[in-house]
């Protein structure tokens, strides 16, 4: 099993920043993958960016220079700094990660989510 815990949201005006951290912990063989997913009312669950163990990033179109995904192995935690924050980007996000398994298809696992709002 692995627990996925993630902090860093809040109220922050439009133009503005926030870093998000998701923390991995128990057993965390196998995993490759690990991104933020994020979910506005109404509306389905979307991929904002991702990050493979070999470091290969991708982020959806919306994100891109304005979004970074990172790394910090010996804090075990993922990172996604939003920057340049629009109203559209209010959702709840949620850390997610991958394991291939021996059938072709992944097993996920996801954390809580962490409430960001973009609003004056």
């Amino acid at each position: 099993q692995v627990q996925l815990v993630e902090s860093g949201g809040g109220l922050v005006q439009p133009g503005g920043s926030l870093r998000l951290s998701c923390v991995a912990s128990g057993s965390r063989f196998g995993i490759n993958h690990m991104g933020w997913y994020r979910q506005a009312p109404g509306k389905q669950r979307e991929l904002v960016a991702a990050i493979t163990s070999g470091g290969t990033t991708n982020y959806t179109d919306s994100a891109k220079g304005r979004f970074a995904i990172s790394r910090d192995d010996a804090k075990n935690t993922v990172y996604l700094q939003m920057n340049s924050l629009k109203p559209e980007d209010t959702a709840v996000y949620y850390c997610n990660a991958k394991r291939p398994t021996v059938w072709g298809t992944f097993y996920e696992y996801w954390g809580q989510g962490t409430q960001v709002t973009v609003s004056s």
